[in-house]
């Protein structure tokens, strides 16, 4: 029971997290062409700020579901009297999610913050370049995830 719960909050957060980047990166962002550039940038502030959150929240069940999983089936298989050794698919969902993991922090404690000040500052052509760069580690991310799960369901 509890290892199906440990797998039902890695996937939903995996959901949020993959999902509202497919939904900023490829509905939000083209939809807000019909604004002018200050207020999009502006907009694309506030809902990042929200999302950003969320995610940290989202990495950070996935990392700890994640490891108690693996911490789980190790000590199941210990106690039965086996060995554990980690199969290659958990393996390469620890490496790229902690890769992901990285990417995030780098998107959310340094782009954002740069998209933050220059917003305050009322600096917008900043707030644009700031998001430009959000949106390629976005679309970086996006990638990785999308691969991943693709390689998960495949494997």
């Amino acid at each position: 029971m509890m290892l199906m719960l440990l797998k039902a909050v890695h996937v939903l957060a995996v959901v949020l997290w993959i999902g509202g980047m497919a939904f900023a990166h490829f509905f939000l962002r083209p939809s807000l062409l019909v604004l002018e550039p200050p207020q999009r940038v502006k907009l694309m502030h506030a809902v990042l700020g929200r999302f950003f959150g969320a995610v940290l929240w989202a990495a950070a069940l996935i990392l700890a579901s994640g490891l108690w999983i693996i911490g789980r089936v190790a000590k199941q298989a210990v106690q039965s009297g086996g060995s554990f050794s980690m199969p290659l698919d958990w393996t390469v969902m620890t490496v790229v999610g902690v890769l992901m993991i990285a990417i995030f922090g780098h998107i959310r404690f340094v782009l954002y913050r740069r998209l933050d000040r220059a917003v305050q500052a009322g600096d917008m052509p900043a707030g644009g370049v700031a998001l430009a760069a959000i949106r390629q580690w976005v679309g970086v991310n996006l990638a990785l995830g999308v691969a991943l799960i693709a390689g998960v369901l495949l494997y």
